[in-house]
């Protein structure tokens, strides 16, 4: 995360750690079970890992008043202010949590379904050793990738699993033709293929298809031009392996029916969308018994109709309750305060909620409450105000670089925020107290440090609108590899030869897939290293040395250089002050916040990790402890 994206965030928890974006929704609850299960690599412990479960096991400093959950420079953040907070933030998705999840027990205790305590720590068990790890090892995973403590998974996660398992084990039967397809699946042979998908007309398919059949080894070039799969398309068409049962049948019969330099007709998705293939070989099927994986099929399998069963349930069970959602109506909140919505005429209250949201998202959102503070504070110390017009003006200034303008001329407003707040969960208040806010503060203290200098002007001017460097790129991570690769680009110094090692041996993707294709390099453009080294280079087919930047090995094949626009710095000149000063107001904003961070004195009673000093004060505590150790000896 960028500086600048930190101070924007101020007052809003993290959103990739929402546990459910869409609520406690039973395809989410299940979903996050399989992720669990299968998404991680292989895990081993790490001295890191146990630093971090000693933080997670030490106590909590107690605060002198337990209402108080930080001290920031003196001033205190309260319990209710965070709980607020949460519930402003998480309070709709927090909700729907609660709600589903009394569905699920309620429908549990009408069909007398009961989750015991045993059954809980049996599945945590089994999900442990699917790993392979201790549970302590298992939990403490969780808690450090994903921020769930044990309570939350076996609360929020592990008992609405096994209660939906219990509600839908009827449907939960696998058979065998299911138990094959899956062995199949995983372990029977595949297709490696190129893959050119288009939308449109069949007509225009048909005339790619003709091109590619006629010459097979232009199949790349075609998927760059015409593939509308982007990712794909990038990658000269290429694709993961076409494996049975995985996917579109008509693909697979097609795929599986190609041999090898054969190219597909076009194969009809629906009546816009098309496809067309290039058998690039086969993968033998692996040799694995099927009785050494068919638990772990079978569970994968059950798995997944537990995610389908679940959301029919759902779905059921959603329109047979009555559910009333009093915190998105202010009328209703009128005419029941305090209170956050009934489930079959059982009230849920606000202050429940909050709690919950308080539980679940506390830590994060405290964090950006934290930051709020030392802005405010900053901003009193400094007397300045941040007033309604400039929240308009940023709003404004947003809108009109982002969506551009409305039939009046002005920017437009309306469209931008309506595209801002398409979020779940998102706000216009949120909005402006999250991003606009903290952006438009920052700016008021910063604002009178940035100077623009001729010398400034003129870079922007050479950067924009000066001439450039055309070259191909050989991108490596190794030393000792790049300088094998240099001097086969120096045997045979070709462009030819060199797009093909570049496609050969280039660890970027993106580099690697359009032969060493980059676009052209620019002065001033944030790589001094790499820029300098590229303009030193005069004669076409020159090759550059290894040039170190940004961690990576970079080799540069020159083809030639760019002819500078036809425009003065004069004719430019408004915009590219614009443009400087909103790149230096920017870098000064994230420096001045990070020096803000740096000198704040932090209190944190919910994650002391996240409490610290000032250096002065840091350095004179210890050279008080220093100066007391020598006393007492």
């Amino acid at each position: 995360m960028s500086r600048r994206e930190a101070y924007r965030s101020a007052g809003r928890a993290a959103q990739r750690k929402r546990w459910f974006r869409l609520g406690f929704a039973a395809v989410a609850i299940v979903g996050t079970c399989v992720g669990v299960r299968y998404a991680w690599p292989p895990y081993t412990a790490s001295a890191e890992d146990e630093e971090f479960a000693q933080a997670a096991q030490a106590p909590v400093a107690p605060s002198r008043d337990p209402n108080v959950v930080a001290v920031v420079n003196g001033e205190k953040i309260m319990r209710s202010e965070l709980a607020a907070e949460c519930l402003r933030h998480y309070g709709h998705e927090v909700l729907e949590s609660l709600v589903n999840k009394e569905l699920i027990a309620a429908h549990c205790e009408a069909q007398g379904v009961a989750v015991e305590e045993a059954e809980i720590d049996a599945d945590v068990a089994r999900l442990a050793a699917r790993f392979q790890v201790p549970v302590d090892q298992w939990l403490l995973m969780l808690q450090k990738e994903r921020d769930i403590n044990p309570e939350q998974y076996r609360r929020d996660i592990i008992w609405p699993t096994i209660a939906l398992r219990k509600l839908a084990s009827e449907q939960l039967q696998v058979t065998e033709q299911e138990l094959r397809e899956a062995y199949e699946t995983e372990f029977g042979p595949q297709v490696k293929v190129r893959m050119i998908g288009m939308r449109g007309k069949l007509a225009d398919a048909q005339a790619v298809r003709e091109q590619a059949a006629a010459n097979p080894k232009e199949f790349g070039r075609l998927a760059r031009e015409h593939s509308q799969d982007a990712e794909s398309a990038s990658a000269n068409g290429w694709i993961q392996p076409i494996r049975l049962h995985a996917g579109d049948q008509k693909i697979e019969d097609v795929a599986f029916a190609l041999k090898d330099g054969e190219v597909s007709e076009v194969i009809i998705v629906n009546k816009v969308q098309f496809v067309i293939l290039l058998c690039e070989g086969r993968i033998p099927a692996r040799q694995v018994k099927m009785e050494e994986v068919a638990d772990r099929l079978e569970e994968s399998i059950r798995d997944s109709k537990l995610r389908d069963e679940a959301a029919k349930l759902f779905a059921q069970l959603q329109k047979d309750a009555k559910v009333v959602n009093i915190l998105n109506d202010e009328a209703k909140k009128q005419q029941m305060p305090g209170v956050a919505a009934t489930i079959n005429g059982r009230p849920v209250s606000i202050k429940a909620l909050s709690e919950e949201c308080l539980v679940r998202h506390g830590k994060d959102t405290l964090n950006g409450l934290v930051n709020r503070r030392i802005i405010e504070q900053t901003l009193r110390k400094n007397n300045v105000k941040v007033a309604g017009q400039d929240i308009d003006d940023e709003i404004d200034e947003a809108a009109a670089r982002m969506v551009g303008l409305d039939k009046n001329g002005k920017p437009d407003r309306e469209k931008w925020l309506k595209q801002v707040t398409s979020e779940p969960g998102v706000t216009v208040e949120l909005y402006v107290r999250d991003a606009v806010w903290p952006s438009v503060a920052m700016k008021a203290l910063c604002k009178a440090q940035v100077k623009i200098t001729e010398a400034d002007l003129q870079k922007a001017f050479e950067s924009n609108y000066g001439e450039r460097v055309s070259c191909r790129a050989i991108l490596v991570d190794d030393l000792r590899k790049a300088q094998k690769v240099w001097q086969a680009a120096r045997e045979k110094p070709t462009e030819e030869n060199f797009a093909q090692l570049s496609a050969e041996h280039s660890t970027d993707a993106s580099v690697r897939a359009l032969n060493g294709e980059i676009p052209p390099i620019r002065k001033h453009g944030g790589r001094p290293v790499l820029e300098e080294e590229a303009f030193k280079l005069k004669k076409p087919g020159e090759l550059s040395g290894i040039i170190q930047t940004d961690g990576k090995y970079v080799i540069l094949y020159y083809l030639g250089r760019t002819k500078p626009d036809t425009v003065t710095l004069e004719d430019v000149r408004s915009d590219l002050y614009d443009h400087v000063y909103r790149i230096k107001l920017n870098d000064s904003m994230g420096k001045l916040f990070d020096q803000m961070q740096q000198t704040a004195s932090v209190t944190n009673y919910l994650d002391p990790s996240r409490s610290r000093q000032p250096a002065k004060a840091r350095a004179a505590a210890e050279t008080a402890t220093r100066s007391g150790t020598t006393t007492r000896k």
